[in-house]
This record gives structure tokens, C-alpha cells and sequence, in this order.
């Protein structure tokens, strides 16, 4: 298997210094012998880096990757342009899958460089010097007598402009919702389904989290948001963060078996996660659910449970099969769930404008804070 990096076009996905000067575009290409490697590796990650010689050398463009193997058609893919500094790219990952291997196109930039890399991938580093910090900011601070704090996007700006416009879109939303002010942890579970697995590997599922992300920095400017994957076997945490954000969904989930959606273990896990945390401050869940749950009795007993914990369950259905309870848990009038709500976002939340989804997302969410 070959893996080539390349242009777009003529001079782009080179690297580029801040003041614009280009070196020569380049097209490397990385031959991946599988058989040879050892069976206890079960990742090999592609990362190209700029020059550490060459000052303020950045990436800009994203390079073009090509893939090529002997009896198949090749796969390209180019990931979004690079604005934030990054110094380092991981471009693709080979992951053993089912007694094969399979490739998965990443694009995730650091602006740290090579040591933000090694801790990504849990390996640890020493600490550098700590830069001496710049002055602070007066563009768009918010007069200390008015009233509730300010959401903060210049942190989404600075680690994650491309997440921006949804960040702004989703504070126009709690904005219009009279709930600006107001305070959430945001949760996310993710199905994690064998019926899944499709639109995890179309990026589908990478681009629904990043969305939620940038509602989590209008409503929690710490740029975390715990991610839960349910699947048959014991749910799996951890983080989507704003300045790792970029694959991550991608890299995260080739780590968890599929299963059965194990829906009631994964809201336990979120419920157990925001108690320990001892957050004043609500808990927002959003559980995507593609799918039927099979612990219906136990989902039921748990948004019973939950409902004076300051805890509120948004299921999103996202996905190829049935959601009839989802839809239906606040349809009768005997429905006694007050911190639930359903928002259908179709088979492809993608297409979904920013306005409609986020809409989607909060409406239900703000009555019950204001209530």
C-alpha cells in the first residue's frame, strides 16, 4: 500500500512561512509493507512535520493524500485548510479491523508541534518552558457590570476557527432562546452500533461531534466535551477538545468494538462522570442514537432517576434504524420525563443548516432551564 502526499493545485500544500513564503511543493510517498508489521502494533500513523529549522514554518493548505493499492481503485482526500499554526499533520492511519487492515484519512494539525502529537497518542513528553504570556486582550470584552458571564470565542477562534461560525451560530441560538447566560456541561454519547459503522467512516459522525463541540464553547468555554461510545461491551470515555478536534472521532472509535448500543450503561457512565466532577452548573447530554434501544425498561428507569440531578437527556436520532421510542417517550399525555427531549436531525445532520440544527438542539433544552 502506498500513501502519497501531493498538491491541489500548483504551489499549494506547501509549507509556508507566516509571511506568506512558500518551498517547493512536494509529493513523499510512504509504502506500507502490512504483512511485516508485528502483530502486537495495531496503528500505523502517517504525520508529516514542517521544517523545525526553518522559523515560523507552518502548515497552510492541507497536503493531498492519495492512497494506492495493487488490485484497487486509489482514494484521495484532502482535509481542510490549516489556520491555526499547525506545525505538524497527521495525515492517515492504518488500523487492524476484523483480521485486516483499513486506512482512515485523519487531516488533525498541531500547533504544538511534535510533543502535542506524542501526547495525543498517550505517549508522555517533558514539559518545555513555559512562554512568557502575552498581554491580555481588550477587543470584545465585556463590561464587567453587565450582567452573567460572557462566552468567550475567542478560545474557539484561536484553537478552532474553523469551528467558529457554528460556535456563532449556536450562541445566536441561546441568544434567542433568552439562555445566553446560562451555564451547561455538555456530555456526548455516541451509538456505536455495527449499523454505525458507514457513517463513522464517512466522517459523518466526526462532523455531528464537532458541531456539538461548538455548542459545548457557548456553554462551557473549558473547549472539553466528554465523549461516551456505546457499544455491547463497557462504555467507552473520553474528550473531544477544541484543540484536538480534527480526526479525533475518527481515532477514537477504531478503540471500541461495535456492539448492541448499550444506551442505559452509556447514560450511567455520563451521570456517574458529571457527579464526580462536582459541576455546579446542569449537565446537557446529547445521545445520538441511530437505532432501537434493547434496555428500553432500564433507559425509562434512568430518565426517572436522573430527573432531580440536574441532568437533561437530548436524544438525537442520526442513523439507519427505527427510533420509534425515542420519538414517542414524551407523546402520551401520562409522560412524566421533564428533562427529555428528541430532535430528530435525519440520516445526514451534515445537510442540516447551522440555524435548523442548533435550533434542533436547544429548544427543548431552554424551556426546561428556564423552567
Amino acid at each position: 500500500m502506498a500513501v502519497r502526499t501531493g498538491s491541489r493545485s500548483a504551489g499549494a500544500n506547501s509549507v509556508q512561512s507566516r509571511d506568506g513564503r512558500a518551498s517547493e511543493a512536494w509529493r513523499p510517498v510512504v509504502t506500507a509493507d502490512l504483512g511485516r508489521v508485528p502483530a502486537g502494533v495495531d496503528r500505523v500513523v502517517v504525520v508529516v512535520s514542517a521544517d523545525p529549522l526553518q522559523p515560523d514554518a507552518v502548515f497552510t493548505r492541507a497536503p493531498l493524500l492519495s492512497v494506492t493499492q495493487p488490485g484497487t481503485p486509489a482514494m484521495s482526500f484532502a482535509a481542510p485548510d490549516f489556520t491555526s499554526g499547525e506545525t505538524v499533520v497527521v495525515l492517515a492511519e492504518l488500523y487492524r479491523r476484523d483480521g485486516g487492515w483499513k486506512i482512515r484519512a485523519v487531516g488533525q494539525g498541531y500547533a504544538s508541534g511534535l510533543a502535542g502529537l506524542a501526547t495525543d497518542y498517550g505517549v508522555d513528553v517533558e514539559p518545555e518552558p513555559a512562554p512568557t504570556p502575552a498581554p491580555p486582550r481588550s477587543e470584545g470584552r465585556r463590561n464587567p457590570a453587565s450582567a452573567g458571564p460572557e462566552v468567550d470565542l475567542s478560545k474557539v477562534e484561536r484553537l478552532a476557527p474553523g469551528l467558529l461560525s457554528p460556535a456563532r451560530q449556536a450562541g445566536k441560538a441561546l441568544v434567542d432562546r433568552d439562555i445566553a447566560n446560562r451555564r451547561a456541561a455538555v456530555y456526548l454519547i455516541l451509538d456505536h452500533d455495527r449499523h454505525m459503522e458507514e457513517l463513522y467512516e464517512s466522517f459523518a459522525v466526526q462532523a455531528f461531534a464537532e458541531r456539538v463541540l461548538a455548542l459545548s464553547a457557548t456553554l462551557d468555554d473549558d473547549g472539553t466535551v466528554p465523549v461516551i461510545f456505546s457499544s455491547g461491551g463497557e462504555p467507552f470515555l473520553e474528550e473531544i477538545r477544541l484543540d484536538n478536534h480534527r480526526g479525533r472521532i475518527g481515532r477514537l472509535h477504531t478503540q471500541v468494538d461495535w456492539g448492541w448500543g448499550n444506551v442505559a450503561d452509556a447514560m450511567r457512565r455520563a451521570v456517574g462522570h458529571y457527579q464526580e466532577s462536582g459541576a455546579a452548573d446542569p449537565a446537557f447530554v446529547v445521545t445520538q442514537v441511530g437505532d432501537e434501544p434493547w434496555d428500553k425498561s432500564e433507559v425509562r428507569s434512568l430518565l426517572q432517576n436522573t430527573a432531580s440531578l440536574g441532568v437533561f437527556w437530548l436524544f438525537v436520532g442520526f442513523g439507519r434504524g427505527k427510533l420509534a421510542f425515542y420519538k414517542n417517550l414524551n407523546a402520551s399525555a401520562s409522560a412524566t420525563f421533564t428533562n427529555v427531549a428528541f430532535y430528530d436531525a435525519s440520516k445526514n445532520p451534515g445537510s442540516v443548516p447551522d440555524e435548523r440544527f442548533y435550533a434542533g438542539l436547544v429548544d427543548a433544552f431552554a424551556v426546561w432551564l428556564r423552567g
